[in-house]
């Protein structure tokens, strides 16, 4: 009996949870272009690919692909990072190109191999597919996200370098699989990016500056892996090895099932992106409702201290007031100058009488 599993990982009887340790170690969103050696091995096997320019080096682990499969790599990156720097500078195969592509394409060597994973617009895009398709007739061109949601969607790098009048109306939300319209529950770029308003119409898109370009060449040929945001092959249909190169590329290309896991994938992941935002908005409830519920406990602290303090004065008071009404009165003191006028008026009164006749007194 012949057992082939493929590429499967499925673990053993020994070893059940093989399959499960492979998935949790995987980003949730996968998005590198590393995830795609297979296909550049096809490549490599199909084409005699001596030097590679990169657009777009995300960590330089791509790159170092590249070089392992037997290629000089200029990576070009406008801003590369402390992390970046280290990275290529720790292999003396790769190469870094500072600046904007497509200004710095002329100023490199003629490549066999362009991978175009920079700003994943049409004004960029289109630019950089004219000057390969023009200088480099026998290169392959890679193109990453030329599927859902760059293809038919301008995203914006900020600060931009895209002319004013080449770019769409953008905005800082995002685009989601479950309806249309764009929402700060979709995919956003939190600073880094923003977005067309509008998706589709003219000049918008990656993959519609790859069909601009077909069109006005006429010449090449170009297909899609439909994993991972949109893997596109673009080569001159005269080119050596052209048809030997989409034949080897047919079973991922023409992969129902591989279009099918993408749908999927990128409806489940904008889900959990929705699901996150709800949590952090009831997050974010949750705390002003605790801070208006400590503001007013504090208050009604405050008004209950002022309470006590306000009933132990009255107490105090009325203990006062009934003391007062208890306290027996004390005759007054006589007093001796008063008491002897009032004799002696007394006196003179009783003379007085004496010496009325009766029937005179008035």
């Amino acid at each position: 009996m012949t057992r082939d599993f493929g590429a499967a990982v499925t673990g053993s009887p020994d070893d059940p949870h093989e399959q499960a340790r492979t998935a949790r170690e995987q980003p949730l969103l996968l998005h590198s272009m590393a995830v795609f050696r297979e296909l550049f091995q096809t490549i490599f096997r199909c084409r005699d690919v001596g030097v590679v320019v990169e657009v777009g080096v995300e960590s330089g682990q791509v790159s170092a692909v590249y070089a392992d499969l037997g290629a000089t790599v200029h990576c070009v990156e406008p801003a590369p990072g402390d992390d970046l720097r280290a990275v290529l500078d720790g292999d003396p195969r790769l190469n870094l190109v500072e600046g904007l592509s497509p200004a710095v394409l002329p100023d490199l060597p003629v490549a066999d191999l362009y991978i175009l994973d920079g700003d994943h617009n049409y004004a960029v895009v289109r630019e950089e597919l004219a000057w390969i398709m023009a200088n480099a007739p026998d290169a392959v061109v890679v193109l990453h996200d030329v599927l859902w949601p760059c293809g038919r969607r301008d995203f914006y790098y900020q600060p931009s370098p895209v002319a004013p009048e080449n770019a769409h109306p953008a905005t800082s939300d995002g685009p989601t699989v479950w309806h249309d319209e764009l929402t700060p529950a979709g995919f956003v770029g939190d600073g880094a990016y923003t977005v067309a308003e509008q998706a589709g119409g003219p000049r918008n898109g990656v993959l519609t500056a790859v069909e601009d370009a077909l069109d006005e060449a006429g010449d090449w040929r170009f297909q899609i892996v439909p994993a991972v945001f949109g893997f596109g092959v673009l080569a001159r249909t005269g080119a050596p090895a052209t048809g030997a190169l989409f034949e080897a590329l047919a079973p991922y290309t023409s992969s129902r099932l591989l279009a099918a896991m993408e749908n999927n994938r990128v409806a489940l992941y904008t889900r959990v992106l929705q699901l996150q935002y709800e949590a952090a908005a009831r997050t974010e409830d949750a705390t002003r409702l605790t801070e208006t519920v400590n503001a007013q406990q504090q208050e009604i602290a405050r008004l209950r201290s002022e309470l006590d303090r306000s009933t132990t004065e009255l107490a105090a008071r009325r203990r006062e007031a009934q003391a007062h009404r208890e306290e027996p009165v004390r005759p007054a003191t006589p007093d001796p100058e008063l008491g002897e006028a009032m004799s002696h008026l007394g006196r003179a009164l009783s003379a007085r009488l004496r010496r009325t006749p009766p029937g005179r007194a008035r």
